[in-house]
């Protein structure tokens, strides 16, 4: 077993499963929900956890993207194509989430020692490996030119990105989240956002170089694996992956009352952060 994977293995992990209960909420919830996890895991007020959830058509922009030179004449777009949007306030550029993008957070304690930041990388990917053992060996990381969001860790097989990795850090929590492209067209999501960089750009040069983006580097996982996978598929597997790595019963459920009023807290600051960069 690598000392990645090891890492992996708990006394007890926690699964909190939104992949069909936050699919009509705002993906605003779901930064809220993140930051309330790394408060509780990274203070020990909860054990280890795993949270999947997926979102209804949202494309999620990074600081950046929203300094588009043309992105309010761009945005009408996504909403004529049928899709809200949000900025988050950290790094990173535009994804896009819909009900065939399963997406995961992997909440982990520095409380016991530090977690640098490839090490968050590395951990969620030997998860990712885990999860599709039939395709592991050839889930590859490095940077996909012409996908978007493109980063070191963009998950690929093959040379086509299916998933991209980011993280969050908090009270000393660490939420390592992944997107997962498991059903549907990857081609069809990277040719959204093209149109968002070519309206929100009409050309100009700009300090920041926003990617190219070539929609077919992008597929999704029943594209590559020629497998009909869907996103309740791989819930199942999590859940079975995280009984494999935790050595007692694992937790599941929502949060307590107590989380909830935690969680309120940040939900108001994500939402009032989200309305100053939306002016």
């Amino acid at each position: 077993m690598s000392d990645v994977q090891f890492s992996l293995q708990k006394k007890q992990w926690r699964l909190i499963d939104e992949s069909i209960s936050a699919k009509k909420r705002s993906a605003l919830e779901s930064f809220a929900m993140d930051d309330t996890l790394c408060h509780l895991v990274g203070q020990q007020m909860s054990v280890p956890t795993v949270r999947t959830w997926v979102h209804d058509n949202t494309v999620v922009l990074g600081i950046q993207d929203h300094r588009l030179p043309y992105i309010g004449e761009a945005l009408p777009h996504l909403e004529e194509s049928g899709y809200q949007f949000i900025v988050r306030n950290s790094g990173g550029l535009a994804v896009v989430l819909d009900e065939g993008v399963l997406n995961v957070s992997l909440v982990l304690s520095e409380r016991e020692g530090s977690i640098d930041i490839p090490e968050g990388y590395e951990a969620m990917l030997e998860f990712v490996r885990l999860l599709f053992p039939e395709v592991g060996d050839k889930i590859k990381a490095y940077e996909i030119v012409g996908s978007y969001c493109p980063g070191t860790y963009d998950l690929s097989i093959e040379g086509r990105k299916f998933a991209g990795i980011s993280q969050r850090r908090l009270r000393q929590g660490v939420a390592v989240q992944v997107y997962l492209c498991v059903e549907g067209s990857g081609s069809e999501r990277a040719e959204l956002i093209r149109k968002l960089y070519n309206e929100g750009l009409r050309g100009e040069q700009t300090k920041f170089t926003y990617p190219t983006i070539k929609p077919e580097v992008m597929a999704s996982l029943s594209e590559l694996t020629g497998e009909h996978l869907t996103v309740n598929d791989i819930v199942i597997r999590i859940q079975m992956l995280l009984r494999a790595l935790s050595e007692e019963e694992i937790q599941t459920g929502g949060l307590t009352a107590e989380e909830m009023e935690l969680y309120s807290f940040y939900l108001k600051r994500v939402v009032e952060r989200n309305q100053k960069m939306l002016k």
